[in-house]
């Protein structure tokens, strides 16, 4: 059927090799990209809440989702490696899948980071809020709560994504300057918090109670944090601004994914040595476990760290969202309008629209809401990813890949067995929402995609 038809891989490699910006970003700042996009949120918001429900044992909670994440992240990074495209899980999915189902997983992607991007939003507005009161300045509380609770919004939340989508239709040299400013942000905090915090390590918080809740609790946390992960896919979105793609992608890819799990298993090791794990069910925990014992100030520190580093986790997300979008219209599969750039290479009509639409969810959308919907987009991602790299090697087994999977296809499908296992707790509310989204796409597709797809055209 039409509807199946796949994109072929010399045609990516045609498109990647004829770019329409140029190749600005090297392994370095792809690292930082990820961790920019990886280490926001979940480390300085999920680590409290994730420890209050496993205890100690949450460094286990961190590595079974690290695990599930790095199992995924190899898969991209071959994908990556052989197909250097911005539209990441859409064009892997295109090449070795068929149309319809690479245009449901790109629909769903631009879903995915648009909610990512609005609930990392929502969590910068709470230590923003935090941090101006500290210094004698409280927003009116309706201001930061929603029409719902008799408010007009999270103001703070909407503004703070305005200000990053202009950042990100000032072209990518800029946004990439920003966002490794803003990365370098976030590592300081985690470094700072690591050296402070260990000097009031009582080793009793860890032996006393290490696993309250036993297996149950440790899962509970891995379903919980795994939002901590969301972003490493954001770096494949970079693919036509990289220099030499093909090694840099996959180096990137991985060693972000190593480093992340790696920051996170120390804090929460260093935080739940400090405090009893029963204390930490808030969203500031670091802050929070510094002024239990003391370090008021870096304390501050890293309230005024975290307002500044969570930025960034917002540009990288609108910045992914744009480059799947474009990628998608590219191919015809979206209106030809949202390509149009500015002398800045940029598609600012595009940017912009996604911009605004991310800044009304961050602003009208509780958190909690939006960061389940956003894992059921990245969970389905990571999974199709990891099946697409099983079809990929049949069907193209001569492609160039700068790095290989080991053990295709047992790596994949066990890949894909814990991401099914990491949806078992996502509520009814958040599917039926999933459901809708996936409806529109597909009434998108019948109408407007299918009839003006370029491979159409090609035959």
């Amino acid at each position: 059927m039409s509807i199946f038809r796949k994109k072929p891989i010399e045609a990516i490699l045609k498109e990647s090799g004829n770019k329409t910006v140029t190749p600005t970003m090297n392994t370095i700042d792809l690292i930082l990209f990820g961790i920019a996009a990886i280490v926001g949120g979940g480390i300085l918001v999920l680590t409290g809440v994730a420890s209050s429900k496993a205890g100690p044992s949450v460094i286990f909670s961190f590595l079974i989702a690290g695990i599930a994440c790095g199992l995924a992240a190899l898969c991209y990074a071959e994908m990556a490696s052989a197909v250097p495209s911005s539209g990441s899980t859409y064009t892997y999915t295109y090449l070795s899948m068929g149309e319809f189902v690479a245009h449901s997983i790109g629909w769903i992607l631009i879903g995915g980071y648009v909610l990512t991007s609005a609930t990392v939003a929502n969590g910068w507005s709470k230590y923003f809020v935090s941090l101006l009161s500290g210094f004698g300045i409280d927003i009116p509380e309706q201001f930061t709560k929603l029409p719902a609770d008799g408010g007009y919004g999270n103001i703070p939340a909407l503004c703070v994504v305005l200000l990053m989508t202009f950042i990100v239709s000032k072209g990518t040299k800029s946004s990439k300057t920003t966002n490794n400013i803003l990365a370098a942000v976030k590592i300081g905090i985690v470094v700072l918090f690591v050296v402070v915090g260990a000097f009031y390590v009582e080793p009793t918080n860890w032996t006393a109670n290490f696993a309250p809740a036993g297996v149950e609790g440790v899962m509970l946390g891995a379903t919980t944090v795994f939002f901590a992960y969301l972003g490493f896919d954001a770096i494949s979105t970079s693919a036509e601004e990289t220099i030499n793609p093909q090694k840099s992608l996959p180096r990137a890819i991985i060693i972000t994914i190593l480093i992340c799990t790696a920051f996170y298993v120390i804090v929460c090791l260093v935080l739940t040595g400090m405090i009893p794990y029963e204390r930490l069910g808030i969203g500031n925990a670091l802050a929070f476990a510094l002024n239990e014992v003391g370090q008021t100030k870096v304390a501050g520190m890293i309230s005024a760290g975290a307002v500044v580093g969570l930025m960034a986790g917002v540009l990288s997300f609108i910045y992914a969202s744009v480059k799947i979008t474009y990628t998608m219209a590219r191919d015809g599969l979206l209106p030809k309008q949202l390509t149009k750039v500015n002398n800045k290479e940029i598609p600012s009509i595009l940017t912009w629209g996604l911009g605004i639409l991310t800044a009304l969810l961050s602003g009208f959308l509780p958190l909690g809401q939006l960061a389940e919907l956003a894992n059921v987009a990245s969970i389905i991602s990571f999974a199709i990813v990891s099946y697409a790299i099983i079809v990929f090697r049949k069907s193209n087994p001569e492609a160039k890949r700068g790095f290989k999977v080991p053990a295709v296809p047992l790596i994949p499908i066990i890949s894909i067995v814990l991401f099914l296992a990491l949806l078992y707790s996502v509520t009814a509310t958040t599917w039926l929402i999933c459901l809708v989204w996936f409806v529109l796409g597909s009434i998108v597709y019948f109408t407007y995609s299918k009839n003006n797809s370029k491979l159409i055209s090609k035959k």
